[in-house]
């Protein structure tokens, strides 16, 4: 009896988490407060050089591939991105404010991890959301490999991304619709680790 009865509370509580995770993009005050509290406690690690994705894919898709982030001489961070199995053409990317891949349709990462920000737009605006990475595009054969410097985002302090989640998704970011670009299904889900 015992058993039936832990069996029954372990789903409920699953229902009550993946319930939770179905927003698109949810900026309320708690998961704000929850978001920043987290970059505190990432900004101790402020000797953090590198740091590594891998990125798998949601349900019903076959993406995957890596992302590795590299901290300059001058402080910006290097992107390295390689997505493998996607439609050609191209796919928003961004950095999501959870570590939480565990949602079949990767929704429990959350919306797009933001600071003081809270809108959406292109990589190059700083005056947008932190995890704004604008797009890959993927090749005829379903490769896409970009990589950039940027100063949007942090190994440490407020806009860290350590222990974030990165997100790919099906459709193009057209970085004006508010609050995710319409970039469409979430296709492939990672979660940001220290890399050596």
């Amino acid at each position: 009896m015992s058993k039936f009865k832990f069996l029954v509370s372990l789903a409920t509580s699953a229902l009550l988490f993946i319930s939770c995770g179905e927003a698109e993009h949810s900026h309320d005050d708690m998961s704000h407060e929850k978001a920043n509290e987290q970059a505190q406690i990432h900004s101790k690690e402020a000797n953090i050089e590198s740091a590594l994705v891998i990125l798998y894919p949601t349900e019903g898709s076959e993406a995957n591939g890596q992302v590795t982030f590299t901290k300059m001489e001058d402080g910006r961070i290097k992107v390295n991105a390689e997505v493998y199995n996607l439609a050609p053409g191209k796919h928003g990317f961004h950095v999501h404010e959870f570590g939480d891949c565990s949602s079949p349709d990767g929704k429990s990462a959350g919306g797009h991890f933001f600071t003081d920000h809270d809108n959406h737009g292109a990589l190059e605006d700083n005056m947008t959301h932190v995890g704004d990475l604008g797009n890959l595009e993927a090749n005829a054969e379903g490769i896409a490999k970009v990589t950039f410097i940027t100063d949007k985002l942090s190994l440490s302090g407020m806009n860290s991304i350590i222990g974030r989640g990165v997100i790919v998704h099906d459709g193009e970011d057209d970085t004006k619709t508010q609050p995710t670009g319409g970039a469409g299904a979430r296709v492939a889900c990672g979660v940001i680790g220290i890399s050596k």
